[in-house]
């Protein structure tokens, strides 16, 4: 039998019930449904978040293959292609073939977007800091280490 625990303390559910309030997916669904209206009313230029990854991951490591940013965020082929062509779109990115390998191609951030940097670490820890808000530092600390255990 499941235990689930809420702010009252733990809470055992029986297997014959099912209550989509106390479902992890649902509970993570809502949790990440206020964090994105928190980080669309924040980001700066439209900023998607998969577009805001892919910035601050360049910014990061330097030039890259889109193969190889793909992974250092968590997208899948198609995915990546599609946030880098719309961030080319805007300016942000700048793509070379690899001079070793010209199947590949190189990522860069430009001018306009090394220049924004520094604002999207800001915003980042703003957008964190709201999305965390109501709880407590040391419940905050927990939920991280838990978020990133199951991760």
């Amino acid at each position: 039998m499941p235990i689930l625990s809420d702010a009252k303390g733990p809470t055992e559910t029986r297997q014959d019930t099912y209550v989509l309030e106390e479902q992890v997916g649902y509970i993570l669904r809502v949790v990440s449904q206020r964090h994105a209206a928190i980080f669309q009313a924040l980001s700066p230029e439209g900023l998607t978040p998969r577009q805001f990854s892919v910035l601050v991951r360049v910014a990061e490591v330097g030039a890259c293959s889109q193969n190889h940013l793909g992974r250092l965020t968590a997208m899948d082929v198609a995915t990546i292609k599609g946030v880098v062509d719309r961030l080319k779109g805007k300016g942000l990115l700048a793509l070379e073939p690899d001079a070793k390998d010209k199947r590949r191609t190189i990522i860069r951030l430009t001018r306009s977007a090394k220049a924004m940097i520094k604002t999207l670490h800001e915003v980042g820890h703003q957008i964190s800091t709201e999305t965390v808000a109501p709880l407590t530092p040391a419940e905050q600390s927990t939920l991280m280490g838990l978020l990133r255990k199951i991760s």
